[in-house]
């Protein structure tokens, strides 16, 4: 099976073409908040510790901005299989794992891939959040 591609460049050499690009790229940004749910206390078992700090800091992280609840609802699909690899030794469900994670942008390439960028100018993001959540709207009135 083919892989995803090259990885797309962060900056293009064309001014207009970098401008394009830009509006397309989704920025966010640390703020502390914690969002989603916390991990399912009546699972039938105890989270891992690894798992338990894991579920955080997805929790805490910038591109939980962009989460919707059924992301994180997949998230916890993925905190099971985090638990089952580190409880049974499961070495084989990491490749499952990381396949998710990328999904939700976990590593600096799978970020460039999603056209998110973590940055630290609080103006600049809200600016960006909001585009980001009015194109949603946009999108849904188009599919109704």
């Amino acid at each position: 099976m083919a892989g995803p591609g090259r990885v797309p460049k962060e900056n293009l050499s064309r001014e207009s073409d970098t401008k394009r690009r830009d509006a397309n790229i989704i920025k966010v940004s640390q703020d502390g908040v914690l969002r989603g749910f916390p991990l399912p206390k009546d699972a039938g078992f105890n989270w891992h510790p690894r798992t338990k700090v894991w579920w955080q800091t997805w929790r805490q992280s910038p591109m939980a901005q962009t989460f919707t609840e059924t992301d994180f609802l997949f998230l916890l699909d993925c905190a099971f299989l985090h638990h089952k690899m580190w409880t049974d030794d499961q070495v084989s469900l990491a490749a499952e794992i990381r396949l998710r994670v990328s999904a939700f942008g976990g590593t600096p390439e799978a970020r460039l891939r999603l056209k998110l960028k973590i940055t630290d100018d609080a103006a600049e993001i809200a600016t960006t959040v909001s585009m980001d959540v009015e194109r949603r709207k946009r999108l849904q009135l188009l599919s109704e």
